[in-house]
């Protein structure tokens, strides 16, 4: 029978030792962690580094399962069958602290890890095509204005954009950078046109994503799961189509695929970094307060993933946008004081 530990953080610890060491699950001496695709290779490299540092320590296992899977998983539970820690690129929802409540796990930690831009990217060689988040809702809404999406050319949207087929191959339902997507692109684009969605958004919240976030589903936009490296591939075998990605995998791949502009700004490290580029977002490491003093090595490798996400570090050199810095140093001191996160500022 699995003891209910977290009635207090230190009842969790000092009575509920195996919570995250058992919790009727067994034990487990290495730090876990799900969720984002695109947090995931900065992740690893903190994990290459912590098994560097400490040699007798063992590997942390990271599963790259996408924000929304991750965090269904991360919230299922405390103990030693749940993981510490979840990647995400975007803030946690209230409806996700919900559930993590309900299975015990109340205080969590919320740590601002860097930045990322939503990347649309074309490979070298396609017809190049620069749009507006308008053009975006108008090509992939299931409903732009209210009327099923008839849209099978660029020319359709807009008759100055080439007459190829959109075809947009991006993340599934489940994934954070779709909800950025949807929240960062595809609102601004359905207020821009239609004069009544932003009043739709305060009288009828339901109406409101219907008419701005549903993603057509008749191939125009092509679900190709978390892994981020197969839309690079299927970008060089298809140059005219267009893919969807955190801006690390654009970096990474610059040899390959260029940038898409977005109301005239190029995705870049500047651009997101100083919020001028539509698509920038702030990414996310959630974890278990009660993990911490249960699972070996768990506060190194925060202290360590600190220690690695400024200007100059190495999470930067593969891809992330490093915060400002007091946005780094409040994060850095909710992992030194061990700051739960206040679940009223969570919507959603």
């Amino acid at each position: 029978m699995r003891i209910p530990c977290l009635i207090a953080a230190a009842l969790a610890l000092a009575a509920c030792q195996d919570q995250a060491n058992g919790g009727g699950a067994g034990t487990r001496d290495q730090i876990a962690a799900v969720g984002s695709s695109t947090v995931y290779p900065f992740t690893t490299i903190v994990a290459e580094r912590f098994v560097a540092n400490n040699p007798d320590a063992r590997a942390p296992v990271i599963e790259s399962t996408g924000t929304g899977a991750g965090m269904k998983l991360f919230c299922a539970g405390i103990g030693a069958g749940h993981p510490d820690l979840v990647d995400a690129s975007r803030r946690m929802k209230a409806s996700e602290y919900a559930a993590c409540a309900r299975h015990g796990a109340r205080e969590l930690l919320e740590i601002q890890i860097g930045i990322d831009g939503i990347a649309f990217a074309q490979a070298h060689g396609g017809q190049r095509l620069q749009l507006g988040a308008a053009d975006i809702y108008k090509a992939l809404a299931a409903r732009p204005g209210g009327r099923p999406n008839r849209t099978r050319t660029w020319t359709d949207v807009d008759p100055r954009l080439p007459a190829i087929p959109i075809q947009v191959y991006g993340p599934p339902a489940t994934s954070g950078t779709r909800d950025a997507l949807a929240d960062l692109i595809m609102v601004k684009g359905c207020e821009a046109t239609n004069p009544r969605a932003a009043t739709l958004a305060h009288s009828d919240p339901a109406a409101h994503l219907t008419l701005c976030t549903a993603v057509r589903e008749d191939g125009a936009y092509i679900d190709a799961g978390e892994n981020d490296n197969l839309i690079v591939q299927k970008l060089q075998s298809n140059p005219d189509a267009i893919g969807v990605f955190g801006y690390s995998y654009l970096e990474e791949n610059a040899g390959t695929v260029d940038g898409v502009a977005i109301d005239g700004v190029a995705p870049s490290y500047d651009t997101i970094a100083d919020g001028r580029y539509p698509g920038s977002r702030p990414l996310y490491l959630y974890v278990k307060k009660a993990h911490l003093s249960a699972i070996p090595g768990l506060r190194d490798f925060l202290k360590l993933y600190a220690a690695n996400w400024g200007r100059g570090g190495p999470l930067v050199r593969r891809g992330l946008i490093a915060s400002p810095p007091a946005v780094q140093a409040r994060a850095a001191a909710v992992i030194a004081d061990e700051i739960p996160l206040d679940p009223g500022a969570l919507h959603g």
